[in-house]
């Protein structure tokens, strides 16, 4: 493969942003010769992203930081439909008042990440439904559909997975590939956009998007994947034991998103610091060089620079204070999560295993007893292995809080109120 000229494929591929792409010459010469717009969709499905979109944040974010223009597509009108890649079964139907508090969500996330604004290289956002709302059936189809293949749109993954397991496909989410397809010709239009990039499961839909341009209006349109990123051992991105990793401060603390980035298995440092930060590469080469027990200062690092792209610098050095409270020095962190619970409760005791899922270190109450049971459990630093254990007002300590731990990384307090 020849060496990319354009800065943007140069840092891509160094950094292990690219898995595909439709014609890398062709963008590489297009990519050198002056900025380039380019888009990734997000459909409202939740009222933030969590960490399984942040790879292709961070992809529209290296786009702009090597000169070009990064295209928001919020999908108020795809999220109508579902997008069945990578889905066992349809989508939940949300109602339009559901989408538009999700988008509200959602566009707060980019603005860590990008510079919005009217200059050449400033970002901008656009919702899909300006245009896929105002589409006429009939004459939609027959300008369009034309260019689309059936039997071409069956061999689909996200279609033939769904067939091949006998699983319904309704004829809505059939549409979903053509409207994508379309949203690519119409920023083509609207803003000259000239690339789509996505996760290598939206491979199909961006290639149908590309030649859709080219049938329709003779246009030179460009697609770009980058890889399914899943941790050392097999673990899907943006999902823990716990729930979500969600991107927006009000759906998970700064400490808990630090906490995340943390607790990162020792192989994954390095690729995660290449796809999850701006360091320099000389600064990760370093980094990902460390062995033993000195990986955890890369981890530190990780953790405080990925926290501090999603939720600003003082909140990642804040998290990493308390971090080193609570580990470092034994003490009581100030942005450890703080569930809140009535003096009366307290006064009359608690169960132990109640409290733990109240305060979000067990999933469920079986858990919580299994998490007591197995000796993971402190309340104040000391471990309890009595599932019948109860709090109090007698357990709150010089702070005015109770410390409940699970297992050596997760805390909260429980403050009497």
């Amino acid at each position: 493969m020849t060496k990319a000229r354009s800065a943007f494929l140069v840092a891509a591929e160094e950094r292990g942003f690219i898995h595909q792409i439709t014609d890398r010459a062709g963008l590489d010469a297009l990519l050198a010769a002056g900025p380039v717009a380019s888009y990734i969709g997000f459909d409202c499905t939740a009222d933030s992203l969590h960490v399984g979109s942040l790879l292709q944040i961070m992809l529209l974010r290296l786009w702009q930081k090597t000169g070009n223009k990064p295209i928001v597509l919020m999908g108020g009108g795809t999220t109508k439909v579902g997008d069945p890649s990578g889905k066992d079964e349809a989508r939940r139907m949300l109602s339009e008042a559901e989408i538009a508090a999700n988008m509200a969500g959602i566009r707060r996330v980019f603005e860590r990440f990008l510079k919005f604004g009217d200059g050449k290289t400033d970002a901008v956002m656009v919702d899909n439904a300006e245009w896929l709302d105002r589409l006429e059936y009939i004459p939609f189809l027959r300008e369009y559909g034309r260019h689309f293949s059936v039997n071409r749109m069956l061999t689909m993954d996200s279609v033939k997975m769904r067939l091949e397991r006998e699983q319904p496909l309704s004829f809505l989410e059939f549409n979903y590939m053509v409207l994508q397809a379309y949203d690519f010709l119409e920023l083509a239009r609207r803003y000259k956009c000239a690339a789509q990039m996505g996760g290598s499961d939206q491979w199909g839909n961006i290639v149908m998007g590309v030649e859709l341009g080219r049938r329709a209006e003779d246009r030179a349109l460009y697609g770009v994947t980058s890889p399914l990123v899943t941790t050392a051992s097999g673990a899907k991105m943006g999902k823990t034991a716990q729930g979500a990793v969600w991107l927006n401060a009000d759906k998970l603390t700064s400490y808990d998103y630090w906490q995340y980035w943390r607790n990162t298995e020792d192989a994954d440092v390095g690729r995660f610091l290449k796809l999850f930060t701006d360091l320099s590469m000389d600064e990760i080469r370093r980094l990902e060089a460390l062995r033993d027990s000195e990986i955890n200062q890369a981890k530190i690092v990780l953790a405080t620079e990925a926290t501090a792209l999603a939720h600003g610098r003082k909140a990642a050095d804040e998290a990493a204070a308390t971090a080193h409270r609570v580990f470092a020095e034994g003490g009581i962190g100030t942005d450890l999560p703080v569930t809140e619970m009535p003096k009366a409760e307290l006064k009359a005791g608690r169960p132990a295993i109640q409290c733990f899922h109240r305060a979000g270190l067990a999933p469920s109450l079986s858990e919580a007893r299994r998490l007591i049971r197995g000796g993971g459990a402190r309340i104040n630093d000391k471990v309890v292995t009595d599932e019948n254990v109860t709090l109090s007002l007698d357990d709150v300590n010089a702070d005015g809080v109770i410390k409940l731990s699970a297992g050596k990384k997760r805390h909260a307090l429980v403050k009497p109120v």
